[in-house]
């Protein structure tokens, strides 16, 4: 087949480009211009760009001779990172906390990141063994290259008008350290997850999540909207029973508790036993609820769709809540059992209401339970992964209440700032900003910060979509709101107080937790080997537990997980900071 057949690009256009693999001699942790798949032309590297990659190269050549190391392998060190962003702060303005000093060598910049740190994470996903998972989540962070190609993503997923970022990129990798690792179904099963979460990342604890966003597939019939709680479960990434025997196999090969396990919110007084049979069968940690998802059952009729439902609906998520308020007696073992996790946000441009993800439910629901804890995941954020829409309400200068107005962000913070039992938590809301829309960032977290103030925040990193969660901690550590965005908008610090809060002291206190990484044992080193045969069988088990069953018991692994990190990172293992694709000659 010809070049001009199967890609956009033909022959005297790929002539006029270069392979990034083999133009890149730099290496730098953070790509400093666009790299195109082949699939679109890319543009060409900006001045601003070039500044940017000539001081890395400038400031990584001094600093690697002085500590007797090539060039590549220091860009490819945290020191090289710090040094990243050092060049981008001295040309784009000030948007991440760095030090020159920690360009000195790995223990200067690791001692930027605090030892005793406390990371909880509040929002984890991973997949059952069976299904390959959200490829395409995973494209969007790991960039254009080969191996989104490979995947079958030719150009972003979620930017297909291929609308720049703030920086004029209309595809660029959120997370440079995934490089271009092939995108499959491994990349989100349990031996990954243990890998990227408690051996290459600060995490101390963090919630297991789920989500029932899947259509069900009938035999030999076409993809439909659940009608039920099995169809439902059928369809998703990991039911609550599977997610609580991860949990229980963590914390048993760790020794402590480690990993915290939803239950799924399947409003609807038919519903109610299914409910009632999660905290009897495997005792959730708190609960998780998709307000866009089809999971509420508003009648008896077993060939009515599942619904979309709102927290404020008296006749649909008020049964739900009374019945997990009547189970009050979790709370000895499990104290964030009246801790409600509601996804909204991350939603299409479609209308606002709460069905859809947008807050106006929230202040009813909030004063109707003063007892529940209200934490709203992605903090409302309107846009789906590409934050042009809300770069474009910032520079046109569409306010609410004298704030730029991101969309369902901001009318989220203004709704919930004087109900005390309601929280942000920022996964992917985060991440999909830092990086490409530091600007967007800086404006989120300071109205959050603004209307709900820094105990009312809380960190999720969404992984493993976007690969291991330590980029969005170091990101998070060294972000800034400049000082003058904050003296106009009146946004409060983000200092190192407020960012222990946020990155973990806050959810500590949620969930009544250890706060010190000192109070969570390790996983062991041969963890992979301790696997039990049963839990691999969950993990494969396409429903979930039924009275009796022994999907949710309790597992009994043998071993203890952070000496294997300290082992990994003896041993030398490092990110390779290649890109593969075409670039402007």
């Amino acid at each position: 087949m010809s070049r001009e057949k199967d890609s956009w690009l033909s022959g005297a256009q790929l002539a006029a480009l270069r392979r990034a693999d083999e133009a890149d001699a730099l290496g730098s942790p953070v790509p400093t211009q666009v790299v195109s798949n082949g699939e679109y032309f890319p543009m060409p590297q900006t001045l601003a760009q070039k500044r940017v990659q000539a001081r890395i190269a400038e400031l990584a050549g001094d600093t690697a001779k002085r500590l007797g190391m090539s060039r590549r392998r220091f860009l490819a060190s945290s020191a090289g990172m710090a040094t990243a962003f050092v060049a981008m702060n001295e040309v784009y303005g000030r948007y991440f906390d760095v030090d020159a000093l920690e360009m000195l060598g790995s223990a200067h910049a690791q001692g930027h990141m605090p030892a005793d740190l406390f990371v909880f994470d509040d929002q984890l996903h991973m997949i059952r063994q069976t299904m390959s998972g959200p490829l395409a989540l995973r494209a969007l962070a790991q960039g254009a290259g080969e191996a989104a190609k490979a995947a079958g993503f030719e150009r972003n997923p979620f930017n297909a008008e291929g609308l720049p970022d703030e920086f004029g990129r209309p595809w660029e990798a959120w997370n440079p350290a995934l490089g271009q690792t092939p995108i499959n179904g491994a990349n989100f099963h349990l031996v990954k997850f243990v890998k990227d979460v408690y051996l290459d990342s600060q995490v101390s604890v963090a919630v297991l999540s789920n989500a029932p966003l899947g259509l069900f597939e009938p035999p030999g019939g076409k993809p439909r909207i659940p009608r039920s709680v099995d169809e439902s479960l059928s369809a998703m990434n990991l039911t609550g029973f599977q997610t609580a025997a991860v949990r229980d196999w963590v914390n048993h090969i760790a020794g402590s508790r480690r990993l915290l396990a939803h239950g799924q919110i399947f409003p609807g007084r038919e519903n109610l036993a299914f409910m009632q049979q999660q905290i009897e069968q495997f005792h959730p940690d708190s609960w998780k609820g998709y307000n866009i998802a089809h999971t509420a059952k508003v009648d008896g009729n077993p060939d009515s769709d599942l619904r979309q439902w709102r927290l404020d609906d008296e006749s649909v998520a008020y049964p739900t809540f009374e019945l997990i308020r009547n189970n009050r007696q979790e709370l000895k073992e499990r104290p964030g059992f009246f801790n409600i996790c509601i996804h909204k946000g991350l939603a299409p441009a479609a209308p606002g209401t709460p069905e859809q993800g947008a807050p106006g439910d929230l202040p009813r629901a909030a004063r109707d339970w003063p007892e529940f804890n209200f934490i709203i995941y992605h903090a409302c954020f309107g846009p789906r992964f590409f934050d042009a829409e809300a770069l474009a309400a910032i520079r046109s200068e569409k306010l609410r209440n004298g704030v730029p107005d991101l969309r369902w962000l901001t009318e989220f913070a203004q709704i919930a700032a004087p109900l005390r039992n309601v929280y942000a938590e920022i996964g992917t809301t985060f991440a999909s900003c830092v990086i490409t829309f530091p600007s967007v960032c800086a404006h989120l977290l300071g109205q959050l910060l603004k209307y709900l103030g820094p105990e009312r925040i809380v960190f999720g990193s969404d992984s493993l979509w976007y690969g291991a969660p330590q980029w969005q901690i170091e990101a998070f550590w060294r972000f800034q709101i400049p000082q003058d965005m904050a003296k106009k908008y009146g946004y409060p610090a983000l200092n190192d107080r407020v960012k222990r809060q946020i990155l973990g002291l806050n959810s500590a206190r949620l969930y009544n937790l250890p706060s010190r990484p000192a109070g969570y044992k390790p996983v062991p080193r041969d963890y992979e080997g301790r696997i039990p045969d049963s839990l691999k069988a969950a993990l494969d088990y396409p429903g979930f537990s039924r009275p009796g069953s022994d999907r949710g018991a309790v597992l009994q692994p043998v071993d203890r997980l952070t000496e294997l990190r300290r082992d990994y990172v003896a041993a030398g293992g490092h990110p390779v900071n290649r890109r593969y694709g075409w670039i402007h000659k």
